[in-house]
């Protein structure tokens, strides 16, 4: 199981909550590219679609 680690400042956009890009229930999270996701979301799909080797 993955698990990312969204502690960070940058994963939360406090001003607006927008629909999870994959549940599109609305959330605060951000993702490293600062698209809206849940974090619980983000690694269920990270456990279903692992990162090609090189990638981040």
């Amino acid at each position: 199981m993955a698990f990312l680690d969204w502690r960070s400042p940058e994963h939360f956009d406090h001003s607006s909550d927008k629909p999870c890009v994959i549940c599109t229930k609305p959330t605060p999270l951000r993702s490293d590219q600062g698209k809206p996701v849940h974090k619980v979301c983000a690694e269920a799909w990270l456990d279903t679609h692992p990162p090609k080797e090189g990638d981040k």
